[in-house]
């Protein structure tokens, strides 16, 4: 039905099974939801342990199926971890 200038247009109530919630809960929402939710988190810096909660997760390796973290970030985590190993030492460490 077309409608013409300065005309509403009626439109009937959603059906419950249309409805979009008006508060996302991290236990009832979609995967992708879910995976962004915890990918920004972990981003983020937040606690690995705060965010298995916040999905509801009881093991902590359901957790990171969920995380699909960007490669500079997972490049950056990696120099991080891996910095103190590959250090160069100086002489002083090596008299030790």
């Amino acid at each position: 039905m077309q409608h013409g200038p300065g005309e509403a247009r009626r439109m009937s109530p959603p059906s419950p099974a249309s409805s979009i919630p008006t508060r996302a809960d991290p236990h009832t929402a979609s995967a992708d939801t879910r995976h962004t939710y915890v990918t920004h988190l972990t981003e983020d810096g937040v606690d690995r342990r705060f965010i298995q909660q916040q999905v509801g997760h009881e093991n902590d390796s359901s957790t990171a199926i969920y995380t699909h973290v960007s490669d500079d970030f997972m490049n950056t985590m990696l120099h991080k971890a891996l910095a103190p190993v590959l250090a160069p030492t100086t002489s002083a460490d090596k008299d030790r």
